[in-house]
C-alpha cells in the first residue's frame, strides 16, 4: 500500500489555510478567564425527545433554550470562572443547529458504562442500544438505522466529520471520548444534508468534564488485551482532553463459522484522540481535534472448496497453475489494513441573540486488502490485491439568531472535497473458447482517481406559532459535482411540534433528501478487461451510480406516564428514487455501491424508560420492513441476467432489512459514598435476522429468490459488574467484570447468501472479560 505521505493529502489546502487561520487565533491575545475548582457540568439528557435534547432536568421541551440577552452576557471575563464559561458557551452551541421535530435518542457517559463493556466496547455496540437499529457484521458496517444500508453522518461537538473508507466511525471513534452521543434520525432539519438516515452527534469529554485522569487494563477471552488512558485538565483558558487505546484480540471480525474461535481473525488495533480549546473571551472560544486509528486484521478462514471453471474442473487441477495447490482452506492468508487520521477546527463565538461556528476538516482514510497469492486462485479463481485512500477537506459554517421571542433564523452551509485514489491488481486465469485456462495466471492493472465536490445551503426558521406550537420550516439546495456524475437538489424540510401538557408532546414531518453515493464505494473499472478470463462477469452491463432522492414522513408522540417513567412510539414511511445500497462482492472486504430504480421504507419504532434512584431501565422495539425495484446501476455486480430480469419487476427486501429489532437493558448504581459506587447491568439485543436468499427459486431459473427469506431469530444476554475501592492520595481504583452472550447462544447475522453477502458470518460466542482501572 502507498504510504500516506506519498500522496496528495489535501488537494486544494482548504484545511491548511483554515487550521492556519484558528491557530493564529488561538495563540494571539492574552486571556484572562480564570479557574476554579467547581465539579464538571452535569447535564442530564432525555432519552427520547423529538427536540433539542440539551436540558438541565429530565424533561421534554418544545423549544431550544433561551439565550441570555446581551446586557447579561457582557460580564467581564475575569470574574467568571472557566468552567462556567464553557458551560455557557456549550449551550449556546447547542442552539446553532437543532433537531426540532426529529427523534432523538440520547446516551450519556454514564449510561455507556452501564452497558455490555462500558467504553471498551467498540462505539458501534452503544448504538445498537437503540431505537429501529439492527445489528450485522463489522465488514458491513455493524449496524443498518431504521433500514437503511450506512447513510450516517458523524458530528463531533457539531463539526461533520468526512465519510471513512473503514466502513463505520463506530469502528474508528473511542466511546471514552464520549460525554454524551445523540442518534437524531426521522424528519430531520435543514441543517443536515447528504447523509440522512441518521446524525450520530457526540459531545466531547474536555478538562472541565474529565479533570484528571484514568489508566484501564482491559483483556478476556478470545485472547484480548486492550489497554487504555484518558486525561483531562484545565489551566487558565486552556482546556484539554486526550485519550487512546490498543486492542490486540483473536475475534478481529465475525467468525465465518459456528465454532468458538475463528481460524486466522487476529487484529491489532490502535486509536487515539484529542481535544483541546482555548477561550478568546467569555463568549468565543477556538476548538482543535483530531483522531487517529490504525488496525490490521487477519480475514477469517471459511470451510470452502476449491474454484471450479466454466467446465467444472478445479483452477488448483490446471496445468497452469503456479506451484503446488494448498487445498486446505484453513491455511489461506488474506490480510486487510485500514487506516483512518482525521483534524477539525472550529471558532465559536454567541453574540447575544446571534451565535455562529466556522469549522475546517480534513482526513485521510486508507484501505489495503492483500490476497493469498495462490490461495485464493485456488479458492476463488481470482487474486485481488485492492488499495484505496480517501482525502477529504472542507469547510462549514453553522448559525442561529434568535428574532424576538417567537422565530429563531437558522442557516449556513458546507462545502466539501474529496479525492480518491483507487489501485487494484487482479490476477486472473485466461480461458479458451472451451472455458478452459489457456495459460498461466497474469495480473490485471486498473488505477484510477476520482473527485467529488459536495456543497449544500440551508435557511429555516423556528416559529413557536403558538404557546404549545412549534413549527420548524426551511429548506437546503443541495449539488454533488463528481467525476462520474453533477447531480443536484432543492430540498423542503418542515416539522411541526405540539406539547398539550408538559408530559406530552406530539410530532410531525416531511423532509425531501438528496443522497449522492459516497466516492469511496463507486465501482470502477473496464468491465470488459475481464473477458475471457477466470474474472469476468455474467453480466456486463455497467450504469452509473446515481445519487438517490427519497420523500421521508415521519410521526410519533412522547409521553411522560410517572416522574419515572417516560413511553413513546415513532412511525416512518419513505419513497426514493435511485434507493442507493451497498453490498460486498468478491472477496475483498470493500462496499460497492449500486442503485435499485425505487425503493421504500416503513416502520415504527416503540422506546420506554423508567429511572428511580439508582436503578434505571430501557427498551427499545422497532419493525421495518426496507425494499428496492430494479437493478438500476452497477448491474456487473449481480450474479447473472435472470437475477437482473427478476428484480427489474419485483419489489425485494434489501439484504440488510430486518423486521424486528430490539435492545433492552436495567443497571443499578449504588452510591457508597460521594466518590464510591457499585455498578450492576444487564441487557440484551434481539433480532429477527437479517435477509438471505431462497426459499424458491427464480421462475425459469435454478438461481434463488434474492433475499427472499431472513437467517433465524437471535438473542444475546451480557451482564457485569463495576466496584470502586478508594486508595491514598484521592486515587480510586475500579475493578470491572463483563460477561457477553452468558447463554454462548450461537447465531448466524449472514448466511453466505444475499446480494452483496459474500461470506456467513457469527455472532460473538461467550466471552469474560474483566478490567482494572485506576482514576486519579
Amino acid at each position: 500500500m502507498k504510504k500516506f505521505a506519498e500522496q496528495k493529502i489535501l488537494r486544494h489546502g482548504i484545511i491548511c489555510r483554515a487550521v492556519c487561520f484558528f491557530v493564529a487565533l488561538w495563540s494571539g491575545g492574552v486571556a484572562i478567564a480564570q479557574t476554579n475548582n467547581s465539579p464538571g457540568m452535569n447535564i442530564v439528557l432525555t432519552p427520547l425527545t423529538p427536540v433539542v435534547t440539551y436540558v438541565p432536568t429530565n424533561t421534554v421541551t418544545t423549544s431550544t433554550l433561551t439565550n441570555t440577552p446581551a446586557s447579561e452576557e457582557a460580564t467581564n471575563v475575569a470574574n467568571l470562572g472557566s468552567v462556567t464559561v464553557v458551560g455557557q458557551l456549550n449551550q449556546a452551541r447547542s442552539q446553532i443547529l437543532t433537531s426540532v421535530g426529529a427523534t432523538a435518542y440520547t446516551h450519556t457517559a454514564g449510561q455507556i458504562q452501564a452497558q455490555s463493556q462500558g467504553d471498551n466496547a467498540p462505539l458501534t455496540q452503544v448504538m445498537l442500544r437503540s431505537p429501529g437499529v439492527a445489528e450485522d457484521s463489522a465488514v458491513s458496517g455493524s449496524l443498518h438505522v431504521r433500514g437503511e444500508h450506512a447513510n450516517l453522518q458523524y458530528r463531533i461537538d457539531d463539526v461533520l466529520l468526512p465519510e471513512t473508507l473503514t466502513g463505520s466511525f463506530g469502528l474508528v471513534l473511542d466511546p471514552r471520548f464520549i460525554q454524551s452521543m445523540q442518534l437524531i434520525d426521522g424528519s430531520l432539519p435543514a441543517e443536515y444534508g447528504f447523509r440522512t438516515a441518521g446524525v450520530i452527534d457526540i459531545q466531547t469529554k474536555t478538562g472541565n468534564f474529565a479533570n484528571g485522569g484514568e489508566v484501564d487494563l482491559y483483556g478476556g477471552s478470545f485472547n484480548t488485551f486492550h489497554p487504555s488512558f484518558e486525561f483531562g485538565e484545565t489551566d487558565g483558558p486552556w482546556d484539554y482532553f486526550v485519550e487512546g487505546s490498543v486492542n490486540q484480540t483473536d475475534l478481529g471480525l465475525e467468525n465465518p463459522t459456528n465454532t468458538v474461535n475463528a481460524i486466522h481473525d487476529h487484529s491489532d488495533q490502535y486509536k487515539a484522540f484529542a481535544y483541546a480549546s482555548r477561550l478568546l473571551s467569555d463568549t468565543s472560544r477556538v476548538t482543535v481535534m483530531g483522531g487517529a486509528s490504525y488496525s490490521t486484521f487477519q480475514i477469517p478462514n471459511s470451510p470452502v472448496g476449491p474454484a471450479v471453471d466454466p467446465n467444472g474442473n478445479t483452477y488448483a487441477s490446471s496445468m497452469y497453475f503456479p506451484g503446488p495447490a494448498d487445498l486446505n482452506w484453513a491455511n489461506l492468508n488474506e490480510n486487510q489494513v485500514e487506516q483512518d487520521y482525521f483534524i477539525t477546527a472550529a471558532l465559536q463565538e454567541s453574540l447575544g441573540d446571534f451565535n455562529y461556528q466556522l469549522s475546517a476538516f480534513g482526513q485521510i482514510s486508507g484501505v489495503h486488502f492483500l490476497p493469498d497469492p495462490n490461495g485464493d486462485l485456488v479458492f476463488n479463481g481470482v487474486a485481488s490485491d485492492v488499495a484505496r485512500n480517501l482525502y477529504s477537506d472542507g469547510v462549514e459554517l453553522d448559525a442561529s439568531y434568535e428574532i424576538g421571542d417567537k422565530h429563531t433564523l437558522r442557516f449556513g452551509g458546507l462545502l466539501m472535497d474529496e479525492y480518491l485514489t483507487d489501485d487494484n491488481t487482479t490476477t486472473v486465469f485466461p480461458l479458451n473458447g472451451l472455458g478452459d485456462p489457456s495459460g498461466a495466471p497474469f495480473p490485471i492493472v486498473q488505477n484510477f482517481t476520482a473527485n467529488a465536490i459536495f456543497a449544500g445551503a440551508y435557511v429555516q426558521d423556528e416559529w413557536k406559532i403558538l404557546p404549545k406550537v412549534t413549527v420548524n420550516y426551511g429548506a437546503r439546495f443541495d449539488e454533488y459535482y463528481s467525476t462520474f456524475d453533477k447531480e443536484n437538489q432543492p430540498s423542503p424540510r418542515i416539522n411541526v411540534v405540539y406539547q398539550p401538557t408538559d408530559w406530552t408532546t406530539l410530532h410531525a414531518g416531511y423532509s425531501r433528501f438528496f443522497t449522492p453515493p459516497p466516492l469511496e464505494n463507486v465501482p470502477a473499472g473496464n468491465i470488459t478487461a475481464f473477458n475471457g478470463t477466470s474474472g469476468a462477469s455474467a453480466v456486463t452491463q455497467d450504469n452509473t451510480v446515481k445519487a438517490e432522492r427519497a420523500n421521508y414522513y415521519d410521526a410519533g408522540i412522547s409521553q411522560k406516564i410517572t416522574q419515572h417513567l417516560q413511553l413513546g412510539v415513532d412511525a416512518y414511511y419513505k419513497t426514493a428514487r435511485d434507493q442507493i445500497d451497498d453490498g460486498l462482492f468478491g472477496q475483498s472486504l470493500i462496499l460497492s455501491a449500486f442503485n435499485y430504480g425505487k425503493g421504500r421504507v416503513e416502520g415504527v419504532e416503540f422506546t420506554g424508560n423508567y429511572d428511580l434512584g439508582g436503578f434505571s431501565s430501557y427498551a427499545n422495539v422497532a419493525v421495518s420492513k426496507a425494499q428496492g425495484e430494479g437493478a438500476e446501476s452497477a448491474q456487473f455486480l449481480w450474479a447473472d441476467q435472470a437475477t437482473i430480469n427478476y428484480v427489474n419487476t419485483h419489489w425485494i427486501y434489501l439484504d440488510h432489512d430486518q423486521f424486528v429489532s430490539a435492545n433492552v437493558g436495567e443497571s443499578y448504581l449504588w452510591k457508597q459514598s460521594p466518590k464510591l459506587s457499585a455498578l450492576f447491568y444487564v441487557d440484551a439485543i434481539i433480532g429477527t435476522g437479517l435477509r438471505q436468499d431462497g426459499p424458491g427459486t427464480i421462475p425459469g431459473s435454478t438461481d434463488l429468490i434474492p433475499n427472499g427469506s431472513s437467517v433465524p431469530n437471535y438473542y444475546t444476554i451480557n451482564l457485569g459488574a463495576e466496584q470502586d475501592f478508594k486508595l491514598h492520595h484521592n486515587r480510586i481504583l475500579k475493578a470491572r467484570l463483563d460477561v457477553v452472550n452468558i447463554t454462548d447462544n450461537s447465531y448466524q447475522l449472514r448466511s453466505g447468501t444475499g446480494v452483496g453477502v459474500n461470506a456467513p458470518q457469527y455472532g460473538e460466542r461467550r466471552g469474560f472479560f474483566g478490567s482494572l482501572s485506576l482514576v486519579f
